[in-house]
C-alpha cells in the first residue's frame, strides 16, 4: 500500500474518530443521570439532605456531612455544564472532547519517536 492511499485512510479514521466522539458528547450526554453516582451515594449514606436559606445542608451522620465544594466548582465548565446551565451540557461535553483530542494530539506529537533519515540514497 502505498503512503498517500495509507495517509488517506488515517485520515478518514480519525475524521470518523471524530465524528463519533463529537455526536456522542453532544447528544448522548443529556441522557446522563443528575442522580448522585455510587460514590455519592455511598459517602451520604445516613444522611438526608435539607434545604435551608443557605442552600442544601445534610443532615444526619455521614461521610459527605462535612465535605466542600471542590477546587473547580467556580469554573466555567464546572458539574459537566457551561455556566451552571444544565441546558447546555452537549456544548460542555463537546468542548471537553476537542479539549482533550488537542492535548493528547499534542503530547502524541511531541513523545513520538523521531526515525532517523533513510542511508538508502539510491
Amino acid at each position: 500500500m502505498s503512503a498517500p492511499t495509507t495517509n488517506r485512510r488515517l485520515g478518514a479514521f480519525f475524521g470518523v474518530f471524530l465524528l463519533v466522539a463529537l455526536l456522542l458528547a453532544g447528544v448522548v450526554s443529556y441522557a446522563a443521570s443528575g442522580s448522585p453516582d455510587g460514590l455519592d451515594a455511598v459517602t451520604q449514606s445516613g444522611c438526608e439532605s435539607v434545604g435551608t436559606a443557605d442552600g442544601e445542608h445534610l443532615q444526619g451522620t455521614c461521610i459527605a456531612q462535612h465535605a466542600g465544594e471542590h477546587a473547580s466548582a467556580g469554573s466555567p465548565f464546572a458539574d459537566y455544564a457551561v455556566g451552571g446551565n444544565d441546558a447546555l451540557t452537549g456544548v460542555a461535553g463537546v468542548v471537553g472532547v476537542i479539549a482533550t483530542l488537542l492535548l493528547a494530539g499534542g503530547l502524541f506529537r511531541l513523545l513520538r519517536r523521531r526515525h532517523a533519515p533513510d542511508d538508502e540514497a539510491g
